[in-house]
């Protein structure tokens, strides 16, 4: 391949020397990063007309196959009442064709926060409707969809679930955590054809190469993720570069648990062509908008939840893991669960001894005081998603704690004062996609999704040069990527989004009206609008 010098713009390297005026890409990798003055000789020379180039994001928490089929479904996130929910649904019913699908709505958007099965009957009745809480840790369904699922009072809920009951012990139409998986979404899985999945790659793809996202960690993968993906890389249509950590559920049984690590390892020990898996994926607990997050001390409403994985049945999968080399991801939002996470973490220390690892916590939506440095301590990487914390979904999460503890809510700052790894994502499909949205988030404390919202807890954005480098250089080291990608540096792989706006001269703000124009993996043009 040619040496290419890209001239007249603004590289923000994400690097020591954080700007660069001119870089040369040879084959692959940036050969030549700095100013024009000084560089060597190219074969051809591509002039971005002043335009601001980063790092390629790498969305280092995110859910491909689920993120590609939201694409397609019934948008309700921005449905701020059940009157709106039921009109979308509505209109919707018209061209669905067995049943109907929808994601992203709000527990604050139903009387009470309480949805039942007869909410959605009134408008959609004769076929079933599943609908993916914005957090992805529930599903509302209607009367049709619990039929289909074969739910009914004598049906059990499942270690670390719940189905929603009456006080006759009737099933209201609500499936909590594990529920929703077990039930809904193993449906979802078994009436989904490879074509629907193959769909649903492609446009995830799309949309990710359109943002600017040049690398993706599957935080929830399993086999069937694992063939659309090999099967869109024999298509030659996965230029994306992909991570994945292998799902392991709690069964309640440790044989049965040990099993799934050892199914990962054996995956991690095969080359798959177009994506990796690294590591295994654990959910500990739930989410506070549904009080099903673990935590130290109770809810608003006196209630509190217990961890999906208490330590006698996690311990055995974490030292197993981390014994395999595995890179452990551990879902754990409330306190209690990331207390749990780093003292599983320190007893696969303890009996593994000292090896390379690197673990990860997801999410720490409120974690304790202290939880950043014992993290530092151990080497722990906080992974985390600015757009969770968008001030347009906060009330209801800041009303379930209903105390000084939302005052703590995603404090960022708390883990860069510690010296942990901090990683920025998306969580795809739980929160938009978009790159340049997420990092207006974390710069800001302001809303991406309604702009009039004021801006909550304003003291833990973080300046954009170092949001971005957190979304960039830290979201590739959080996989052990770091030393040949996720900056622009000599050496570094030629991964770049060009930005048809500059926001660190337009100001943040910008980043809601802001472009990505072209888009560059391994030195070659991905996306070009």
């Amino acid at each position: 391949m040619p040496r290419t010098l890209f001239r007249n713009a603004r590289f923000f390297t994400a690097d020591d020397a954080a700007w660069a005026d001119a870089v040369i890409v040879d084959g692959e990798s940036f050969a030549f990063v700095g100013a024009e003055v000084d560089a060597p000789p190219a074969d051809d020379t591509v002039d971005l007309g002043g335009r601001t180039v980063l790092p390629g994001f790498t969305d280092a928490h995110t859910h491909l196959l689920m993120m590609g089929e939201a694409l397609g479904q019934v948008g309700l996130t921005d449905a701020g009442s059940l009157e709106e929910i039921q009109s979308r649904l509505s209109r919707a019913r018209q061209s669905a064709d067995g049943e109907l699908r929808g994601r992203g709505w709000l527990f604050d958007a139903i009387p009470g926060g309480a949805p039942t099965a007869a909410m959605i009957d009134s408008v959609v009745s004769d076929i079933p409707v599943y609908l993916d809480a914005n957090d992805y840790h529930s599903c509302w369904v209607n009367s049709a969809a619990l039929i289909a699922l074969g739910i009914t009072r004598d049906t059990p809920d499942p270690i670390g679930g719940r189905i929603e009951r009456d006080a006759d012990g009737d099933a209201t139409g609500m499936l909590y955590e594990t529920a929703a998986q077990q039930h809904a979404w193993a449906h979802r899985d078994a009436v989904t054809t490879d074509a629907q999945r193959d769909a649903a790659v492609e446009r995830v793809i799309e949309a990710y190469l359109a943002s600017g996202v040049t690398g993706a960690v599957d935080m929830a993968f399993d086999g069937l993720a694992l063939d659309a993906l090999g099967r869109a890389a024999e298509r030659g249509g996965l230029p994306l570069r992909i991570a994945a950590h292998w799902f392991v559920a709690n069964t309640g049984d440790d044989e049965a648990n040990l099993a799934q690590v050892a199914e990962a390892a054996q995956h991690a020990e095969t080359a798959t062509t177009g994506v990796s898996v690294i590591g295994i994926k654990l959910v500990l607990d739930g989410t506070i908008d549904a009080c099903t997050a673990a935590m130290r001390a109770p809810y608003a409403d006196g209630t509190n939840a217990a961890p999906i994985w208490p330590a006698e049945r996690l311990l055995p999968v974490v030292a197993a893991a981390d014994a395999a080399g595995l890179q452990v991801a551990m879902h754990a939002i409330g306190d209690e669960a990331s207390t749990l996470a780093l003292d599983a973490i320190e007893h696969a220390i303890a009996v593994n001894g000292d090896r390379p690892r690197r673990h990860r916590i997801e999410h720490l939506e409120y974690a304790a005081p202290g939880t950043a440095e014992r993290m530092a301590r151990l080497g722990v990487t906080a992974s985390m998603q600015p757009v969770h914390a968008d001030p347009a979904i906060f009330a209801n999460w800041a009303a379930q704690l209903g105390d000084d503890r939302a005052d703590r809510a995603f404090a960022w700052p708390e883990y860069e004062d510690a010296g942990a790894l901090l990683a920025f994502s998306t969580d795809a499909p739980t929160a938009p996609h978009e790159a340049l949205a997420n990092m207006y988030v974390a710069a800001t404390r302001a809303s991406a999704l309604d702009p009039d919202v004021a801006a909550v807890h304003p003291q833990f954005a973080l300046p954009l040069d170092r949001a971005i480098a957190h979304a960039t250089r830290d979201a590739a080291a959080s996989i052990g990527d770091g030393a040949w990608r996720g900056r622009i540096a000599v050496g570094q792989a030629a991964d770049f989004a060009v930005l048809d706006t500059d926001p660190f001269t337009a100001g943040d703000g910008s980043l809601l009206t802001a472009r990505v124009v072209q888009t560059v993996i391994a030195g070659r043009t991905a996306y070009e609008a």
